[in-house]
Formats: C-alpha cells, structure tokens, sequence
C-alpha cells in the first residue's frame, strides 16, 4: 500500500504545475487550497469522461482496459521514455535485463508516430539483415505503426520463435523496402573482445546484469592474450542503446582510479546522486580509444562522457544519440509497472548531454577505402649511375613478391518499394573462392592507428594539458 500511495500522489502532482510560495504563511495556506481544489476540479473531470465512454462508447470496453489506457497516454505525454508497462510487459522487460529474450534484436523508441530504430542488437536477425540505426519502421506485417503506442509495437514485433514478421523501413536518401525477419530466442553476450595486433579491442553491446563481469573476463583474456607487450585498448561502444545505470558505472570504474563518473540530478535538490571511481584501472594506465556513434545512447553516454572529461581516453567517430535522462522502474503490484523520468545525468564536468550528444575529440564517418591506381613514378634508383646504399652490402633487398589485386564484386542492388535489402552483412565482398571476407572498419582502422602512433613515442613525451 506504501508503494501505490506514493505513485498515486506523484500522478496527481503531474496534473497540476507547483505555484511559487511567497509572502506570509496565511497565503501559501491560500495557494495550497487552491492547487488542491484544482486538482479535484481536474480529478472530476476524469471521472465524467470516463462515465460516459463507458455508458455510450460504440463497443462495451472493460474498465481495465480503460483505466490502462489512460495511465499509458498520461505517461507518453510526459517524454518519449516514460510508459505505462501491463504485468506482462514488466515480465518481459525483467527478462531483458538479465541478457535472454525473445524477439527481433532491436531497440527502438517512438518518433513523430513512427518506431525509430535507435540499434540492433549483434548477431540477431534484425543485425543479420541489416537494419540500421535511425531507420523508421512505419508498417508491422503491412499494418501502421501510426497510432499504436511503443509498447504496442513492440508486443507485435515478438512473438511465437520462428515466425516470420515483415518490417517496412524508410531510410534517409531511399525508398521505403519491406524487410522479412526470423523471430529468434535473443541472447545478449553483452561483451566481446579480440586482440588486434598488440591492441585489445572491446565491443560492449548493451548494459545488462552481466556486462561488468563480461568486461573484467575480456581484459583478463586480452592480457593473456597479448601479453605485456599490449599497446592499448580500443572500447568499442558504438549501436550501444544503454541499459542499467549500475553497469553503466562499473564500466567507467573499471578504467577510472578516482573523480566522480557521473551525477543524477531530480526535481528535489536532496536527491541528487554522485557516483565517484575507486582505485584500480583494468587497462593499467595504457591508452584507450573509445568508439561512438549516433547509436551510442543513455548509459554508454555515461561511460563515453565519463572518460572524455577525465581525459582517460580518446573519443573517436560521430555523436551520439543525446539521450541523458535516468528512467525509475516503479512496480504497481498486481498491475505491472510503470517506467518514470526521474532525473538527468550530467557528466563529470557538470554537462547534461540531453538532446546534445557527445561531441567525439575526433570526428571520424564511417567509410569505405578504396584503392587507387597512381602512375608509376621515377625513384632515385631508378637514375643511370645512381649511388648505391652502403647497407645493400651487409644486408641485401628483398624483392617484393607482386601482389594479385582482390577480384572485384558488382555493387549491391538498392532496396526498392515492396523488396528487401539486396545484401545481408554474410553476403558482402565475397571473393572468386566463395569464402567471405573480412568487413573493413574505417572507423576501428583510425582508432588503431591512433594507438599504434601513441605506442612509438616514449611514455614522458605523451603528455595532456
């Protein structure tokens, strides 16, 4: 009863804005009789519309049906964010968190009636065939989103595992194309991590319960890995849409030996949260490159911005997604949950990225390289009676074995109105041989340059103002 007296009274404090209180006591008694006789004003009001849908709406609703409705519209008109969550929904979501679920791979948000991708998930059906972050999703199995609330839209994108859902999609600078996707059972390994020469890279997909035990087991592999000769680290953070604040600092921590990570700030001034860094760095003080995008969203901002204003590391690619808001999951027992606004988040340096985004140090698009054929110049050595190089005589050149340029593939296909995307991810840049090849990075490819560059100076000399 605590829980729902508590809810109940900060769903009447939205309807009504707080009034300044100035002047003798007798007159904010005033001021509070008047908000409270407003409020019962507007509660009245309520309850006859509610009367007469239910007496002379065209169908009989239920009043569950009713009651739930209006709670979702009350919240939606908040922020995007808030929303109203039915006991099945706050199951589903309590299961997200833990890293398992059922569905596409997408996390999306609602944006001017349509559902706006904010990422996929790696390796899901939604990855595998190439949707990307900002695409629109107007028509779910040929039916418009418009109209439908997010949690409606995204109850119809799960469903039975292996049933097929068609997607419409409108891209920038494309016409809109129909995708068909797999549902599939969708496991978040949160973590992964490889070694890149004497770099080890980090990609950290989302923040759920397992991502911090995720990143101390990848660096312990890297280091066994690579060994003492490790140059740097790359935290790849890109199409990261976030998760849970608690992650989101243990992250940060774990490359941070002290200085505040970030800062929660509520309406209430004594609410507000610091969370601050303990002693210990994973990466022991070797560079970082961080990597974001406008798919980089909430608690990887955390992060991003955490190591920017600490200066622990170099933020390279596009910016990210702006959101900066803290949202509270409140149980409404026997009737689901509701997710709230309650606060922002500042960055170390007292920054709110909301609607902002992270600005990185070093603006880099993603990119395509292609080689091109420059005419073959005069060398020194190409001239009659050159001098010689005295090295040549104690060590002797190697010719250069002639290397065969890769077979060239015919460019994909656009989508078109009613078709799918030409290519998936597996389909590209397949050589004669049948055997895929590796994707190029640009943005991965600069990072690493960036750290092997930092790796030829000796330690003294690379210094930060």
């Amino acid at each position: 009863m605590k829980i729902r007296t508590i809810l109940a009274a900060s769903a009447i404090a939205l309807l009504v804005a707080p009034m300044a209180v100035s002047g003798p006591a007798w007159g904010a008694e005033t001021d509070k009789k008047k908000n409270d006789s407003d409020t019962y004003r507007l509660l009245n009001l309520f309850g006859d519309v509610f009367e007469r849908v239910r007496s002379d709406y065209v169908e009989k609703p239920t009043d569950q049906e009713m009651i739930e409705a209006a709670i979702t519209g009350m919240l939606a008109a908040m922020d995007p964010h808030s929303s109203y969550m039915n006991a099945k929904s706050f199951r589903e979501m309590q299961v997200n968190t833990k890293g398992e679920f059922g569905g596409l791979g997408i996390r999306v948000t609602l944006e001017s009636g349509y559902v706006k991708v904010i990422s996929p998930i790696d390796d899901t059906p939604a990855h595998r065939a190439g949707v990307k972050p900002a695409d629109l999703i107007t028509h779910l199995d040929g039916e418009s989103v418009q109209g439908m609330t997010l949690n409606q839209a995204v109850d119809k994108m799960r469903g039975k595992i292996g049933s097929d859902i068609k997607l419409t999609i409108v891209r920038e600078g494309k016409k809109p194309f129909d995708v068909t996707l797999t549902r599939a059972v969708i496991k978040i390994t949160s973590v992964r991590s490889r070694a890149e020469g004497k770099i080890g890279y980090v990609r950290v997909s989302s923040f759920n319960e397992q991502t911090d035990k995720g990143l101390k087991s990848a660096m312990d592999d890297l280091r066994k890995t690579i060994g003492k000769d490790m140059q740097g680290v790359v935290l790849d953070l890109r199409n990261n849409p976030g998760g849970l604040l608690d992650q989101a600092v243990a992250v940060a921590d774990a490359f941070l030996d002290k200085g505040e990570i970030v800062s929660t700030r509520s309406r209430k001034p004594e609410d507000t949260q610091r969370f601050n860094a303990r002693p210990g760095d994973l990466a022991k003080d070797l560079p970082m490159v961080v990597l974001i995008n406008g798919g980089s969203a909430s608690a990887s901002e955390i992060v991003a911005g955490a190591l920017q204003d600490h200066r622990r590391a170099v933020l390279l690619g596009t910016k990210s997604f702006g959101k900066g808001s803290v949202q509270t999951i409140m149980p409404l027992p026997g009737f689901g949950a509701m997710r709230l606004t309650t606060a922002r988040y500042y960055t170390p340096s007292g920054h709110s990225i909301q609607a902002k985004g992270i600005v990185p140090d070093i603006v880099v698009e993603q990119a395509r390289i292609e080689p091109v054929d420059a005419p073959k110049g005069r060398r020194e050595a190409d001239f009659r009676n050159a001098l010689g190089n005295p090295e040549d005589a104690v060590n002797p050149p190697v010719a250069p074995k002639p290397v065969t340029p890769p077979a060239k593939t015919p460019e994909p296909k656009k989508p078109d109105q009613g078709s799918g995307p030409a290519t998936t991810p597996g389909d590209k840049d397949k050589a004669e041989g049948g055997e895929p090849a590796k994707e190029q990075d640009y943005q991965l490819t600069r990072a690493l340059d960036l750290l092997r560059g930092v790796a030829l100076f000796p330690k003294q000399v690379v210094t930060t103002n």
